[in-house]
This record gives C-alpha cells, structure tokens and sequence, in this order.
C-alpha cells in the first residue's frame, strides 16, 4: 500500500466559521443575533478566510520537503524543451554575391490581438552562395543496360548559342537524365534554373504531371539519389521557357562520368505499367539555362538568444548568487557558459555542474538553475576535524561575472503548424520573406512536481548506473526527456557477449493516427546523446548499441458487417482508427504501452480488436499483408495468416481497406 502525504490540518473554511460560531455563546453571550447580514458574522468570515489561506501555506510543507529530499538525491525538474523546425528565407531575386544569413536571426509568427508572437532563432550561419555550374551532360540507356553519357558545352547553353534535347533517347526512354554538376556544396539552398526551350517540343505529356523528377545525389548512406521538393515549375513539363525552383536536400560530392562534382539532376521517370500514363514524342530541346540561388533553408530553435549578460562583481565570499534576467533557461550550448573577466582584460572561462558534490576548491565550477535562472558558485562548509572545505574556487573580489550567452523559452507553445512563421524580425537584405514548410516539432514544457515525484522511485531504484534491463531503460528515457518515446533493453543470448542492444523508438508529436516511416527515424543527434548519458553509468565492461527497432508495416482488407440502426460510415471510421491504434510500437498491443517486441501478428488479433468495436456484428474476413518500405516507396508483399517479428522488431501500422457488407 502506498504510503499517504499527511494533512497537517484539514480544516475547510467552513469548519472554522462554524467552530467561530460556537464559541461565540462563550465568550459574548450578549451576542445573539448570528446571520449573515450581521456585521459581526461577516468579519468572522474573513477571518475564516485569512486561516483557510494560512493552512493551504501549512498543508504545502510536505511538498517542501519532497522537494529537498529530491536535490539531497541530486534529481532535478527537467527543464522547457524548444520546438524546431527547418525554416526558408527567400531572396527578392537572385544575387550575384553571396547573402549571408548571421547565426541568431529572429523570425517569428504574426501577432496578433489574442496571441503574442512566437520567436524562432536561427541555430547556424546560412551561406546562400552564387552556384557555379561545372558540369552538364545527359544520359541515356546503352548496350547491356550500361549508362551512357553525353558532355554538353555549358557555354554555348549558357549564351543560347546551341541547345541540346534533355532526354537523350529517340523517343526518350524511362531513366533519361539530364546531370547538373556544381563546384560548391549547395546544400539546403533554393537553387533556381531559368531555362528556354524549343515551343511545343515536349508534346504528349500532361504540363500539370510532367513524368519527370529532380534529384541530388544524397548524403545518406543507403540510397544514391533522393527526390527534390520543387518550389516553382514555370515551364508545364519543359513546353515553355520559365523558371524552376527547388529545395536542395543535403548532398554529397560524387563522380558521374569521371566527373567530381556536387550533382542535381533531372530524370525521366515513366511507369511502364500504366498504359494511360503520359509520355514524350519527342524530347524537349533546352537553348538555353541560367542557374541561380533564390534562398536557403536552416534550422530554428523556439527560444531567443542573450549575449554577454553581466551579472554583477564577486564580493570575494563562497556560495554567492546571480539570478538572469530572462527564464526559464534551455539546456546550454557548448558556446554558452560563465565567464570571469578581470581588470585587466585577462577572461577566465568557468564550467557548469549539475551538483558541487564531487568539486574540489581550484575547480572553476558553477550551476544553473534552470527554472528560475539562478547561478550558483560553489560554498564553503566545516568539515568534522574544523577545515572549512571550499567546493570550487571563489571568484576574486571585484571581478566582473558574465554569462557568454542563454537560450529562454521552449514549450509546447513552439509547435507551430506549417507556415505560421513568416515574419522576418531581424533586418536583411536582399531577403522578401520566410516560411516554415512544415511543422514546428518538439516543444515540451518544463516538468511538473507531480511529474518527477514519479520519476523517484526509478532513481533510487537504478542510484544513476546501468546494470539491469530496466536501469538501461529507465535511463534511456532521463537522457533525453521529451525525445525518447518507448525503450526495450535486449541482453544475451538476444545478443553478443558483453553487449547490450538498447532500441529507441522516438517520440512522435501525434499519435492518435497514421505514424509516417520519417517520424520513427532514430536521428543522430538523439542517438549520440543517449550513447554519451549512458557511457557515463554503464560497466566498463559493456558494450554498447543504440539502434531504432526493425519497423514491419502492416496492410489490411476487412470485410464486416455493421448492426442495423448504426451509421456505416461511422463505424467504418472507427474501426480503421481502432486497427492503427492497435498496431501502433507506442500505443498499441494488448496493454496499450505499444506492440510488444518480438510478438507475432495474426489474423485472429485484427478479428477480435474489430469485434470490440460498438457497431460491428461480425468479421467476415480479414486478409493480412506485409509492407516493405524501401526509397520512400511501399509495396505489398503476400497475403499471410501471421507476420513473423524478430526479437528486435515490433509491428506498425500503415493502410487499412474496411468493406461494409
């Protein structure tokens, strides 16, 4: 049985005017008139009303003592998270130097008369380069499946001198390619081609679906080639001259042909199984190609940034306190910490400690509390034999104390959806406006009190080391709060000697409905803080894998049938919402604490998770299908009565096909 916080006192107002009331007869029995409208009663009342406030303060006491006992443990509340979300500025037209965006450039969303803006700050320096082609060649199918390519003359396209037709092949064929090589990496830019075409030339295609994609060669390790998001296409499928704009993925430099550059190019991309589908007659013939930069995108943080804030002088004591301007604070950067500056100009550079326990007097140490922004330097305490310890230097007397710089704010309030952001704060030029094109993701308030009382018995359970199953994961979750959705720890035999496999799903903003592949992709900056967290509380002897589980996609085609007097489509609905909730890595399973790893998937469990549902008077068949997602794409293997998962797997849910009968 739980053990219970005690009232000090549970006395309610009414209780105490009532017991004011009776002893009134005691003491003034001249007094006889008790209602409501007697002025004696009414300051009987505000006096009820003065202890009733005084015993909340009294009844909190244990609270206090909660938490004092959680920093004696050294537990702290988990500080704002800030949302981010990859944000593009667009130029007004395309420069012939470069447009520098500096790091810490503000962008916001549109105040308004209910809601005040919301600061975004650029986590980097986006360098919006002139591009400069290198490289241009076509490709087509030769003998034997072999690529052929064709070099073109950049200068004579460039001057309009001589054109060449984009898909080589007569007619052209799927996989006809047009190669743009660049000098320089052009990463995340909004790179435009100005391009003039021969009129009509690119006849038998629909202009509103040219059967063509833009790619780049990518920086990710199992794919080449990954498809670009296009801004603009001016010229309905290279029939007319115009302008196309693309949004530039990360890329890498690769060699084509013998070639060393950074590639962007256009590919012709036909389905052969689709009869109605659109092809080229003849190829289109490019005259003409400028190449520019319209912009850039680059990442942002919901927090806005402070520069060289002075605290104030040292008094030369131990223990002293500063407190910030601005809270709550963010976890610091690297570049972000206290500086001591001295009189003669000489600047010291101090580091931040989550507890002054293990500090020694000639360590320049310090804390921060998070939530209300106070600094702290280490004190001084009598030790039994008389010493009196330091636990970290003391600033000498006088000496200017500053912080380089803080991040406050953070919180679900960041999560933005798609192009809320869209005023440009900080003054630039060149720059017509910025977008978010996509939403803001991440933001998670500062934790509550009632929060981490939870969080106790785990810490105390696990005492910061990594030795059992649950201290890896219950650790997994502490090293990155808000990021980490679901952990299971695998142990020999499951794996090798001395090896522990810890498999992170991560935290997914929406989970009430279809999860998309990206979102459970274990970035690597998450994954290289837990592997830092954990290396710090592990045995010597462990070794460590952090990986994302084996994701198997599932596909269903129910038959049912619905009770008379229920809407059909209704029921439809929620059965298609109950089956993705029911096979979900997060919140599905039998327990609803997400599919359980390693567990198989039968037709039986699809049939009676269907049978629950209000509306439903029987399953007439369930037919189960195995997706594999490879290059963004899914395709449907078999039909099977059971999906075998291994050790390292769990099960998620991709389309269901419901048929009322």
């Amino acid at each position: 049985m739980g053990l219970q916080t005690p009232k000090l006192d549970d006395r309610s107002f009414e209780d105490i005017v009532e017991e004011a009331r009776q002893r009134i007869a005691l003491y003034t029995p001249e007094w006889t008139d008790h209602n409501l409208s007697d002025p004696g009663i009414t300051l009987i009342e505000l006096f009820a009303w003065m202890v009733d406030i005084v015993l909340y303060r009294l009844n909190r006491v244990p609270d206090k003592h909660f938490i004092k006992f959680m920093e004696l443990i050294g537990m702290h509340l988990h500080e704002a998270v800030p949302a981010r979300v990859p944000v593009t500025f667009w130029l007004s037209t395309p420069q012939d130097i470069s447009v520098v965006i500096p790091n810490g450039t503000e962008v916001a969303t549109k105040r308004t008369e209910t809601e005040p803006a919301i600061v975004f700050t650029t986590d980097g320096v986006l360098d919006i380069r002139v591009p400069n082609l290198s490289e241009l060649m076509t490709s087509s199918t030769g003998e034997g499946g072999r690529r052929v390519f064709d070099p073109q003359n950049i200068f004579n396209v460039q001057s309009g001198f001589d054109g060449f037709p984009a898909f080589a092949s007569s007619p052209p064929q799927s996989d006809d390619a047009v190669y743009f090589g660049f000098d320089d990496d052009l990463s995340n830019l909004l790179l435009g081609f100005t391009i003039e075409v021969d009129t009509a030339q690119g006849a038998g295609i629909d202009p509103e679906n040219p059967p063509y994609v833009w790619e780049v060669l990518s920086t990710e390790v199992d794919t080449d080639w990954i498809p670009v998001e296009i801004d603009v296409d001016e010229t309905l499928g290279l029939n007319q001259a115009g302008l196309i704009r693309l949004h530039l993925p990360p890329m890498r430099r690769g060699v084509r042909n013998d070639r060393t550059a950074y590639w962007v190019r256009l590919r012709l991309q036909l389905d052969d199984e689709d009869e109605d589908a659109s092809v080229y007659d003849v190829s289109p013939t490019i005259r003409r190609l400028e190449v520019s930069s319209w912009g850039g995108t680059i990442s942002t943080t919901n927090v806005t940034r402070v520069y060289n804030e002075v605290l104030g002088r040292s008094d030369g004591s131990p223990g002293q306190r500063f407190y910030l301007e601005h809270s709550p604070l963010v976890a610091r950067t690297s570049d972000e910490f206290l500086m001591i500056r001295y009189d003669d100009g000489r600047e010291e550079t101090w580091q931040e400690v989550s507890d002054f326990s293990t500090s020694k007097q000639n360590d320049t140490h310090y804390t921060i509390d998070s939530d209300n922004g106070e600094v702290r330097l280490g004190p001084a305490i009598q030790q039994p034999d008389g010493i009196v310890r330091l636990y970290s230097a003391i600033p000498p007397k006088d000496t200017m104390i500053m912080m380089t710089g803080y991040r406050y704010g953070g919180g679900q309030l960041g999560n933005v959806s798609e192009n809320a952001i869209n005023v440009l704060k900080t003054s630039l030029p060149y720059v017509s406006r910025v977008r978010n094109r996509v939403p803001a993701l991440g933001g998670r308030d500062a934790e509550s009190l009632e929060y981490a009382k939870m969080r106790v018995p785990g810490v105390l359970r696990s005492l910061q080391r990594a030795v059992t199953p649950s201290d890896f994961e219950y650790l997994t979750q502490e090293a990155a709060p808000g990021e980490v959705g679901r952990v299971y720890c695998l142990q020999p035999p499951l794996t090798n000697r001395g090896e522990i496999r810890i498999l992170v799903i991560p935290a997914v903003p929406r989970l009430s409905g279809y999860i998309a592949p990206e979102s459970l992709v274990l970035s690597p900056e998450l994954q290289e803080n837990i592997q830092k967290y954990l290396d710090e509380r592990r045995l010597l002897s462990t070794i460590l894998d952090i990986s994302e589980p084996s994701y198997q996609w599932v596909d269903t085609d129910v038959e049912l049938r619905v009770s008379a007097n229920y809407d059909r489509e209704k029921v439809l609905r929620a059965a298609e919402k109950r089956l993705i909730e029911f096979l979900n890595p997060l919140i599905g399973g039998v327990d609803g604490n997400g599919w359980q790893f390693g567990r198989e998937l039968f037709v039986s469990d699809v049939t009676s998770v269907l049978l629950t549902i209000p509306g439903v008077h029987f399953v007439r068949s369930v037919r189960l299908f195995q997706m594999t997602y490879d290059n963004g794409q899914f395709s449907r293997e078999r039909e099977t009565e059971e999906i075998a998962i291994p050790s390292h797997g769990v099960i998620v849910s991709h389309q269901h096909n419901l048929m009322a009968i």
